[in-house]
């Protein structure tokens, strides 16, 4: 059985409740916790970060945007000529 992190062009559902879920345990620790201010900060962030990319790329799932496609290389080349393909 293969793990699928991609699914087609968006991250794969599972992984992204996975990072909503870590980021917000990251949050309740920071926040509860009396850690030193300085890992408390980090957690904070790292937590904050987490529940971001995930939110986006459900975001991006509702909108059938694909932001880790390949798509733009394709656009990319064709907009080559031969001249260019001559000049190299």
């Amino acid at each position: 059985m293969k793990i699928r992190f991609i699914d087609n062009g968006n991250l794969a559902s599972w992984l992204r409740l996975t990072l909503i879920v870590i980021g917000i345990g990251l949050a309740a620790i920071a926040l509860e916790c009396e850690l030193p201010v300085p890992w408390a900060r980090v957690f904070l962030l790292v937590g904050f970060l987490s529940v971001l990319v995930g939110g986006m790329t459900s975001r991006a799932k509702l909108l059938n945007i694909k932001p880790f496609d390949n798509s733009y290389k394709k656009a990319r080349d064709s907009y080559k000529t031969k001249d260019d393909e001559n000049g190299k």
